[in-house]
């Protein structure tokens, strides 16, 4: 099954703050491993603006530190997972537990 991953990353880790990011890791997977990895910056934070242009750039799948709850509404109405509370880790590592299973989600990092 092929995915496409979008990680929010501030100084090549989890940014605990999805709309605050530096960059963007977009992870290509397929069966269970990566195929593709590219950086890119993002445009300028708008609400509702990062659920668009995620979907537009083929994502099914966000890992986030901490996200608004009307961005996670967007990016459901999208039908890209989303996936709240990772832990600061790289992205690698981050794609290799979601791909394995084994990603811990746990507290929203974001409070509004």
């Amino acid at each position: 099954m092929k995915k496409r991953i979008a990680i929010p990353l501030e100084n090549g880790i989890l940014c605990s703050h999805f709309g605050h990011c530096q960059q963007f890791a977009i992870i290509n997977t397929e069966n269970k491993s990566i195929s593709d990895e590219k950086l890119i910056t993002p445009p300028a934070h708008e609400p509702g603006l990062y659920p668009a242009w995620l979907a537009e750039n083929g994502v099914t799948d966000v890992i986030a530190g901490g996200m608004g709850q009307s961005a996670i509404t967007l990016f459901n109405q999208k039908n890209i997972n989303v996936f709240v509370g990772a832990p600061f880790k790289n992205q690698l590592e981050l794609v290799d537990d979601f791909l394995n299973e084994s990603l811990v989600a746990g507290a929203n990092y974001c409070n509004h």
